[in-house]
């Protein structure tokens, strides 16, 4: 039997809320476009690349992102010491580069599972809370918002690219 990346639903976007209600749907909605971008496809569509030289693949992002959750809400918000997901000093690309035995359903819970904890780090936090980042500066949770959601953005656009590549499906 061949794995397929499972179909998912995505909430619209809040367009009148409060900041912290603005924050959470918005990064939900980009956490959720890259699944409907993977929905459907199978292991080995998921590790397509795009175009030589570059690794990128579905499966490298989706990897990519469960590495920024960990980092950014548990690793430095939180100050946790948990080890990086996929992400060695040895090999900073790993995610993109051990594609071809990685395992998408457990990759796809891992990306799960580290969505979930972020929530539960960041839920009842402050927006204006701090941590000092490995360079120095101060950065507020709300910071670390915006960047994720700046960062998904980026990569679903790559998302979009890679998947109308495999399939010609194309998405909003």
């Amino acid at each position: 039997m061949t794995w397929t990346a499972p179909e998912t639903d995505r909430d619209p976007a809040p367009v009148v809320a409060d900041e912290r209600t603005m924050l959470d749907g918005w990064l939900d909605f980009h956490r959720q476009t890259l699944l409907t971008r993977c929905a459907g496809l199978t292991a080995e569509q998921l590790r397509t690349a795009s175009v030589e030289p570059s690794r990128m693949t579905l499966l490298g992002l989706v990897r990519h992102c469960a590495d920024n959750e960990r980092y950014w809400f548990r690793q430095q918000f939180a100050g946790l010491d948990l080890p990086n997901v996929y992400f060695t000093p040895e090999q900073p690309d790993r995610e993109f580069e051990d594609i071809i035995d990685a395992d998408p359903e457990a990759d796809f819970a891992t990306f799960r599972e580290e969505i979930e904890l972020a929530r539960q780090t960041a839920a009842g936090r402050s927006l204006d809370e701090t941590f000092v980042s490995p360079k120095g500066r101060d950065v507020s949770l709300r910071w670390v918002y915006l960047h994720m959601i700046e960062e998904y953005a980026r990569h679903n656009g790559h998302a979009d690219l890679l998947r109308e590549r495999i399939d010609g499906a194309t998405g909003e």
